[in-house]
């Protein structure tokens, strides 16, 4: 099996760039853009299986996720939208240097505040870490910064990806215990999503998830 693995052994230098290879895929990583680690990974697993038609990645960062869903033969396009165009502007190259360019477009998005149409398939990695009030905030705090209860983003994401879902599509979320998984669960739930774990990865301080959530045909 394939090593997912850094080129650098501490984390790199103000500045630099970092190195990231994962199952077939090249990515460079400018400082500032959410670094691809475990919780990608999981994701872009997720999205290599699941994803299907035209895929949404939402909170692209350095694109796996979009990416990956490219190399997928039953995706006929990949929207990525992010809010930072430092993160847009390296998934553009690394779509490139990967030979998906072609296959995907990008928006500077707040959510969905530029996202048009629907879509079969909905990927996202939301920033979920809590984080108190006055916390020391560093040049990519927006990727990994969800607020008090690290739901400030998942729960606005929450009530906007319907009306962007295509009936019968499909919703690839990553969640993590330190911001409520079992809530986002119920919560998909309660809006009549047929929703289920499909994968996880447990580490002494918490437990990264995927969520699967289908929505149903005929609404």
């Amino acid at each position: 099996m394939e090593k997912d693995f850094y080129s650098e052994a501490k984390p790199p230098a103000p500045g630099a760039t970092q190195f990231v290879q994962w199952q077939g895929i090249t990515l460079q990583v400018p400082q500032g853009v959410y670094g691809p680690r475990e919780d990608s990974f999981l994701l872009a697993s997720a999205v290599k299986k699941f994803a299907r038609g035209r895929v949404l990645d939402i909170g692209t960062g350095s694109g796996i996720a979009g990416i990956a869903a490219a190399k997928h033969k039953g995706v006929k396009e990949v929207v990525c939208a992010d809010i930072s165009e430092k993160a847009l502007g390296a998934a553009r190259a690394n779509a490139k240097m990967n030979g998906v360019a072609k296959k995907i477009k990008f928006t500077k998005s707040d959510l969905f505040s530029t996202v048009r149409g629907k879509f079969d398939t909905i990927a996202f990695n939301p920033p979920y870490l809590p984080t108190e009030p006055g916390e020391k905030r560093f040049a990519d705090s927006h990727t990994w910064d969800g607020g008090k209860t690290g739901r400030r983003i998942i729960d606005r994401f929450l009530a906007q990806f319907p009306a962007h879902l295509a009936p019968g599509g499909t919703l690839l979320f990553l969640s993590s215990s330190l911001s409520g998984d079992g809530k986002t669960l119920r919560a998909l739930k309660r809006m009549g999503f047929a929703a289920k774990t499909v994968s996880s990865e447990s580490f002494f301080f918490e437990k990264i998830s995927v969520v699967k959530a289908e929505k149903p045909k005929n609404r």
